[in-house]
């Protein structure tokens, strides 16, 4: 039986091991605090910082897995390319899990080494740094921390007087020992989508279908598959998704992120070598295989024989209204009286205002009007906790 040790057991984790479970592997799942979502479905489970190198050594050394799957950024990231010369696999790779932990790497990937279009962006240390990169991009842009998750850190600057605040937040936001943030253009897209891309040791590349999804402070809070959009569209994104994926090497899920301007062009955003919040929406019966199903047969290097759109569908973020050190009490009576309408509670036994606590997923007929079902799932996700998908944190 093989053995994996997930690092992060958060709520996209959580699925993941539920999948792993179901083909009879062993799962051992690590977090920074204990019964984190994954560790409920778990077979054992560690509790340590994974930025401390030496307490991960010590879980490595402990348990022998044959696998280590990331499902965060916060990690020792050097330690994996150790891991990996010894005969143990790091999904999708260590030098995909290295790149993609801070923003940096990932984007200087991108744009100056493949040459991809992305927005136009500053890296600074400082405020005099901050400041200089906002006079050479202009108002509005976008500030991020180099390394974050959720959303953390981000925001929408609009004028001088708001970049004081915007710069603090981003490095108060960050995660890790990375204190650096990247400014960059703001973009004026049509919206946003992403392309779920699987690479495979024994097969080509291949994606599912396009997913729509919406932001908020860089948090998501709904998705929608299928995502429309021109074939040419959808080739330079796969395309792009190809060239970024192949020059990190390695197999498993990724989630590529793209722009897609009101000119219909496809702008390179961000990707995650792992499964993406977004991605929740296949758990709605869109395709016949979920994205943690997908990255588990490619991980193993089982075979993929093709995805398949079967249903539309939405996903909506269930946010927490209050802050609590005990587990909520979730109203799930309104939801579960609509057909076709599955709720996911991903049990954090803590809650912080805002905080994503599970996720209403709604699906129908191909051909069903999708606006109808975002409604749709937006509206029942208000009713388990009584907080809009959209609310402030």
């Amino acid at each position: 039986m093989k053995k994996i040790m997930l690092l992060g057991s958060g709520e996209l984790g959580k699925e993941f091991v539920i999948a792993a479970k179901r083909a009879g592997l062993y799962v051992v799942a690590c977090d920074r605090y204990d019964n984190a979502p994954a560790m409920q479905v778990a077979d054992e489970r560690e509790v340590f910082s994974m930025l401390d190198g030496d307490a991960l050594e010590k879980a490595v050394r402990k348990h022998h897995p044959d696998i280590i799957v990331p499902e965060i950024e916060a990690i020792r990231t050097e330690r994996l390319f150790d891991f990996e010369k010894e005969g143990i696999q790091v999904v999708p790779s260590a030098r995909a899990v290295n790149y993609t932990m801070n923003r940096r790497a990932i984007r200087d990937l991108a744009s100056k080494e493949l040459g991809l279009r992305t927005a136009k962006y500053f890296y600074a240390k400082t405020f005099e740094e901050f400041k200089k990169a906002a006079d050479e991009i202009g108002f509005p842009c976008v500030v991020k921390p180099l390394m974050s998750s959720s959303g953390h850190g981000q925001s929408y600057v609009h004028n001088d007087e708001e970049l004081q605040t915007a710069f603090t937040e981003a490095m108060e936001g960050s995660r890790g020992d990375v204190k650096e943030v990247i400014i960059e253009e703001f973009i004026d897209f049509q919206s946003e989508f992403t392309l779920l891309t699987i690479t495979q040791k024994h097969a080509p590349t291949i994606y599912c279908p396009p997913i729509g999804h919406v932001q908020k402070g860089g948090d998501y809070r709904e998705s929608w598959q299928p995502y429309q959009i021109s074939d040419e569209a959808l080739k330079t994104a796969q395309h792009m998704a190809d060239e970024v994926t192949k020059a990190l090497t390695g197999y498993g899920i990724w989630g590529v992120e793209f722009f897609l301007t009101k000119q219909g062009e496809v702008i390179f955003s961000e990707l995650s070598p792992r499964p993406h919040d977004t991605g929740m929406v296949t758990l709605g019966h869109t395709t016949n295989l979920s994205e943690f199903e997908l990255h588990l047969r490619a991980i193993m290097g089982w075979p993929i024989p093709a995805i398949h759109l079967e249903h539309c569908g939405c996903s909506a973020v269930i946010l927490s209204p209050i802050e609590s050190k005990q587990p909520l009490d979730y109203n799930l009576l309104e939801a579960l009286k609509e057909d076709r309408t599955r709720i996911r509670i991903f049990g954090k036994p803590e809650a912080h205002v805002g905080r994503r606590m599970g996720v209403t997923l709604c699906y129908g007929e191909l051909g069903d009007d999708l606006n109808v079902l975002r409604d749709k799932a937006k509206r029942l996700a208000k009713t388990v906790l009584g907080t809009d998908p959209y609310m402030k944190k």
